[in-house]
């Protein structure tokens, strides 16, 4: 599957335009990741655990994604969008929304 961020696909021609696609992913933060990224924030550095579940997060968003353009017959996605939202009391969880349009091309 071609994904693109831009509406179209240099030295590709879309030939039929399939719909528009969605992908989220929300996931809890745990307990622990929560202190040891609040550490990491006061001392400095990265905060590995957030990242790694934020990455964990885009990927299932991903394949969502792909995985409607796919049962719609498409075989790219064009003008993705990608959004990060902290949710949940507290902010105890994070989601990830991907969206683009499914099209065929040459």
């Amino acid at each position: 599957m071609i994904r693109s961020t831009t509406p179209t696909l240099q030295g590709r021609e879309i030939t039929e335009y399939k719909g528009i696609v969605f992908g989220e992913a929300i996931l809890g933060a745990h307990i622990f990741k929560d202190i040891f990224g609040a550490v990491r924030d006061i001392v400095g550095g990265r905060a590995g655990a957030y990242e790694e579940e934020l990455g964990r997060a885009r990927d299932i968003a991903f394949q969502e994604l792909e995985a409607e353009a796919h049962a719609m017959g498409a075989n790219a996605i064009v003008g993705i969008v990608m959004d990060y939202e902290v949710i949940g009391m507290k902010g105890g969880m994070m989601m990830v929304s991907v969206s683009g349009t499914a099209v065929k091309v040459k």
